[in-house]
C-alpha cells in the first residue's frame, strides 16, 4: 500500500472541497433560476386576462407553485411542477411542464402544458404542446446573484 506524504493530503482535500462546492453552488443557482422563472411564468400564464381554456373565466387564486424537477433533455430544459389554487370556491392541484430552449443565447419557452393529473413528461410528449407566445420567459427570470 502506497502512503502519500502528509503535505499531499491537505492541498488535495482543499482542492476537492473547493471544486465540489463550486459545482454544487452552480447547479443550485441554475435550479433556483429556473424555479423562479417557472414560478413567475406559470403565474403569468394562469392569471393573464382572457384565461380561456384553463379556468373558463372563473376567478383564480394561486396559493403555491412547487417545482419538481429541472432536467436537460436533447436541446430542451424541461421544468415540471405543481400549482395549487382555488378556482372560485374549489381547491385544485394542476401539474405543469415547460420546455425551454436556448436560441442565440436567449432562452425561450417552446412548449407548455398544464393538466389536472400528475404525469411524467418527456421531450417527445411535451413537443405536442407548442407554446404560442403570451408570457415571455426572459422577462420573468430573476437575477439571484
Amino acid at each position: 500500500m502506497t502512503r502519500w506524504p502528509k503535505p499531499f493530503y491537505l492541498p488535495a482535500l482543499l482542492l476537492f472541497s473547493l471544486v465540489s462546492a463550486t459545482v454544487s453552488g452552480a447547479a443550485e443557482d441554475g435550479f433556483r433560476r429556473y424555479e423562479a422563472g417557472f414560478t413567475n411564468f406559470v403565474t403569468c400564464e394562469l392569471t393573464r386576462i382572457g384565461q380561456g381554456s384553463y379556468f373558463q373565466g372563473k376567478s383564480v387564486d394561486i396559493t403555491m407553485i412547487n417545482v419538481f424537477d429541472v432536467r436537460p433533455e436533447s436541446d430542451l430544459v424541461i421544468i415540471t411542477g405543481a400549482v395549487q389554487c382555488f378556482v372560485e370556491d374549489t381547491y385544485q392541484t394542476l401539474y405543469a411542464a415547460v420546455g425551454v430552449k436556448t436560441i442565440m443565447d436567449k432562452e425561450k419557452v417552446m412548449y407548455f402544458t398544464i393538466r389536472p393529473d400528475d404525469f411524467s413528461i418527456l421531450a417527445t410528449e411535451l413537443m405536442r404542446y407548442p407554446y404560442k407566445e403570451r408570457c415571455g420567459w426572459s422577462r420573468y427570470l430573476l437575477d439571484i446573484h
